[in-house]
C-alpha cells in the first residue's frame, strides 16, 4: 500500500532535559494546504480500502437492524406534566416528549441532522423548558428558554452554554446556569449576573423542589468542594453560602431531600462511597447514613414515602438495586432486576412519592424502562424496547472471568460470545480505564452484530475505571497510568491462554481515553494483535493539553510543563513510542473533523508516523468525518462507522 507524503522533520525540542521528537508537528494545522492535501489522499486510500471489504454490507444491514430498538427515558416530573426522551426505530435522534405530545425534534430544527439536543430541564411547573443544542458535534451550545405549550421560544439564545446544569426558581422567571466554565450566573429577562465562582473547572447546580435551598460544586482535577445557599435569605443574586465540604480530597455531591435533610454521597474515607446527611443549617456536620459496602459502589439513590430510600449499586460492575431504611440507613430489601445488567437514570417525583423508575439493559436487552412502587412492593415494566430485541440472538451469553495483572493486582473481563464448537475465534477486546468511568453490561449494536458473526467480544474493567470505586480510578491516573496498560496487556494474554483467541485473531479497539489505551497497547506490545481500531484517541500525551479539552485532564494525566508528570507522560505516549522496523498490526483511526474534545491532529500525527515505520503489509488507514464531533450523532452515521470498523476487524482477524 502506497502512502501519501507526509513531510518529516528532524524536530527535537529539550523539555525539562528530556529530548522530544515530533517529526509530524506539522500536520497539527488542519487548515495548513499541505495538511488538507494530505488528509484528502488519506481519504481516497481509506475509500478504496473500505469499498472492498467483504463483511462491509453485511454489518451495514445488520446493525440497521440490531438499532431498530428505540429508546425511551425514565420521566421526568414537573407540576403535573411528564417530561421524556422517545427515539422509535428509524429515527434518527430522541424526541423530547411532555407527557404524549412531542415538544422537541432536532430533525425538524435541522433535517440534516447535524443539530443534537444536549441538554434540557423544565421548570417547577412544567409551563417552561431551557434546552441546549449545539450543531456539527462542535457541543458549544447555545441555550434557549420555549414555553412548553405554544412551542414559541421566550428567550435565547445564550451561548458557551456546553452541557451547563439549569437550576430554575419558582415562577419559571429566572434561573442559575454555568457559561463558558466561567461559574454561576443568575439569568433574568433583563440580564445575567454571575453569582459565584472559584476559578473551577466544572461546576455544577442543584436546587431543592421548594426552590429554597441551592447546592453548589466547583470541581478541580483532584476534587469538588460545595456550599449550601438558603434563598429565602436574601435576594438570590447575593448568595449566602455555607460550606458543605471544602478543600478536601474527594469527590461528593449533595442534595435536599424533601424530607428537609441534605443528603451527601461521597468517597471521602470511602472509595466505594458512602452516603451521609445533614442538617441544612449546619450542613458541614455530616452524619454517615448508609456505610461504604466493601464490595460495591454506591451510585444513585431517591427518597420516597414511607421513609425509603432506594439505592443503585454496581457489584463487579454489574447493577443492583436496595431499599433502605432512610431513618436508620438499614438495608430492608432488593428490588428484583430482570438479569445481570446494568442500571441507570433513576428517578421519583421531586416531592418523593411511592414510585421510581430506572432504565435496565443488559447484553442481549436494549434499555428498557422500569417501575418500582413501594406500596405494592413490585416492579413492573413500564416503557419496552422496541423490535429490535426480538432479532437478537438470545443464544448469546456472558462469562466473567478473573485474571492477574503484571504487579498481581486482580481484574475482572466479561466475554460475551455465542454457540461455538470449540477452538479459538476472532475476538475484539475493548476497555477504557480513566476518569472513574465504569463500564457495565448493556446492549450494543454493533457487540451483538460481532458476536452473531461468530466473533467474540471481550470487556476488561481496568484501573483507572470506576468499576471498583476511587481508589480502582486513582489506581490507574497520573503516575500509576502505566497499570491501566498492564491490566490490558494480560487481559489479551488471558484470553489467548485460555483458548478463547490467538495473536493473529485478535483485534483491540478503543475510544477517546480508549483510543489512548489502545495506541498505548500497540507500541507497547504489538506482537499480541492483529488489527487496532483507535477512535478519537489521545496519542501525542506530550501536547495534548493544547488544544480540545486537554486542559481540564491535567488531573487525570498530569501535566507536561512539569518535569516529573512530563516523564510520566512520555513513558507511554504512542506517538513518542513508534519505531522504525516494527511489524504493526492492522491500524484504523477514525476521527471526526468537528470534534472539540480531543483534536484529531492526534491521529493525524500517529498515522503518519506509524506508515513511516511499520515494515509489515498490513494496513494503517485513517477515516475522516466531517461536521460531526465527539459525542452524540445522529442513528446512521454511528451506523455507519460502526460497520466499516466491524467490517476492518474483520478482515484483519479472519471472521
Amino acid at each position: 500500500m502506497k502512502y501519501p507524503d507526509a513531510e518529516r522533520l528532524s524536530l527535537v525540542e529539550e523539555l525539562h532535559g528530556y529530548l522530544v521528537t515530533d517529526p509530524y508537528r506539522r500536520l497539527e494545522d488542519d487548515a495548513h494546504p499541505a495538511t488538507r492535501g494530505w488528509q484528502a489522499e488519506q481519504d481516497r486510500l481509506w475509500r478504496n480500502h473500505a469499498a472492498g471489504l467483504p463483511l462491509r454490507e453485511h454489518f451495514q444491514k445488520r446493525l440497521t437492524e440490531l438499532s431498530v430498538t428505540g429508546m425511551t427515558t425514565p420521566p421526568v416530573w414537573r407540576g403535573d406534566r411528564r417530561f421524556h426522551l422517545s427515539q422509535s426505530a428509524g429515527q434518527e435522534h430522541p424526541v423530547l416528549y411532555c407527557d404524549d405530545r412531542a415538544v422537541l425534534d432536532p430533525m425538524e430544527l435541522d433535517a440534516t441532522g447535524l443539530t443534537t439536543l444536549d441538554d434540557w430541564q423544565p421548570d417547577w411547573e412544567g409551563r417552561l423548558l431551557a434546552y441546549q443544542l449545539s450543531r456539527s458535534g462542535d457541543e458549544r451550545a447555545d441555550l434557549y428558554v420555549m414555553d412548553v405549550a405554544t412551542g414559541e421560544i421566550v428567550d435565547g439564545p445564550i451561548g458557551g452554554c456546553r452541557y451547563s446544569p439549569v437550576a430554575w426558581l419558582p415562577g419559571g422567571r429566572e434561573f442559575f446556569y454555568v457559561r463558558f466554565h466561567q461559574g454561576v450566573h443568575l439569568h433574568r429577562r433583563d440580564g445575567d449576573v454571575q453569582v459565584f465562582t472559584r476559578g473551577a473547572l466544572s461546576y455544577g447546580l442543584q436546587i431543592s423542589a421548594d426552590g429554597r435551598w441551592l447546592v453548589i460544586s466547583a470541581g478541580t482535577p483532584a476534587r469538588n468542594d460545595l456550599y449550601l445557599a438558603d434563598l429565602s435569605a436574601g435576594p438570590p443574586e447575593h448568595l449566602d453560602l455555607k460550606v458543605i465540604q471544602e478543600g478536601v480530597a474527594a469527590r461528593a455531591a449533595a442534595a435536599m431531600g424533601p424530607d428537609g435533610r441534605l443528603y451527601i454521597l461521597t468517597d471521602q474515607d470511602a472509595p466505594r462511597r458512602r452516603l451521609c446527611v445533614a442538617d441544612p443549617a449546619t450542613p458541614a456536620a455530616w452524619e454517615e447514613l448508609v456505610p461504604e459496602d466493601p464490595a460495591a459502589v454506591l451510585g444513585t439513590f431517591t427518597l420516597l414515602d414511607g421513609g425509603r430510600l432506594l439505592i443503585a449499586r454496581t457489584r463487579h460492575a454489574v447493577g443492583e438495586l436496595a431499599v433502605h431504611d432512610a431513618a436508620t440507613g438499614e438495608r430492608t430489601g432488593t428490588v428484583p432486576l430482570p438479569g445481570s445488567g446494568s442500571i441507570a437514570s433513576l428517578t421519583a417525583r421531586p416531592g418523593g412519592g411511592h414510585e421510581a423508575w430506572f432504565v435496565y439493559t443488559d447484553a442481549v436487552t436494549p434499555a428498557e424502562v422500569w417501575r418500582h412502587d413501594t406500596r405494592e412492593g413490585t416492579t413492573t415494566l413500564w416503557s419496552p424496547a422496541a423490535s429490535g430485541a426480538a432479532v437478537a440472538d438470545s443464544r448469546v451469553e456472558s462469562h466473567q472471568l478473573e485474571y492477574i495483572s503484571a504487579d498481581g493486582t486482580r481484574v475482572r473481563m466479561v466475554v460475551v460470545a455465542g454457540p461455538h464448537p470449540g477452538g479459538p475465534r476472532p475476538t475484539i477486546l475493548t476497555g477504557y480505564g480513566g476518569f472513574g468511568m465504569s463500564l457495565t453490561p448493556g446492549y450494543a449494536a454493533d457487540s451483538l452484530a460481532w458476536v452473531e458473526a461468530g466473533g467474540v467480544l471481550a470487556v476488561a474493567n481496568l484501573r483507572g475505571g470506576g468499576e471498583e470505586g476511587e481508589a480502582w480510578h486513582r489506581d490507574g491516573m497520573l503516575d500509576r497510568k502505566q497499570n491501566v496498560f498492564q491490566d490490558f496487556a494480560a487481559a489479551a494474554e488471558k484470553l489467548i491462554a485460555d483458548g478463547w483467541t490467538t495473536p493473529g485473531q485478535l483485534a483491540v479497539w478503543g475510544e477517546s481515553n480508549g483510543g489512548l489505551l489502545v495506541g498505548a497497547a500497540m507500541t507497547r506490545r504489538p506482537e499480541l494483535f492483529a488489527a487496532v481500531v483507535c477512535s478519537a484517541g489521545l496519542l501525542d500525551m506530550v501536547r495534548y493539553e493544547r488544544s480540545g479539552l486537554g486542559a481540564a485532564w491535567t488531573g487525570e494525566y498530569g501535566s507536561a510543563d512539569l518535569p516529573e508528570q512530563l516523564g510520566w507522560l512520555l513513558g507511554y505516549s504512542p506517538y513518542h513510542h513508534v519505531r522504525q522496523g516494527i511489524d504493526y498490526p492492522a491500524t484504523l483511526f477514525t476521527v471526526s473533523g468537528a470534534d472539540s474534545r480531543v483534536d484529531p491532529m492526534h491521529a493525524r500525527k500517529m498515522c503518519a508516523a506509524l506508515q513511516w515505520a511499520t515494515a509489515g503489509e498490513r494496513p494503517i488507514l485513517l477515516r475522516h468525518e466531517r461536521d460531526v464531533g465527539h459525542g452524540a450523532r445522529a442513528v446512521s452515521r454511528s451506523i455507519a462507522l460502526a460497520a466499516d470498523v466491524l467490517a476492518f476487524a474483520a478482515a484483519q482477524t479472519g471472521l
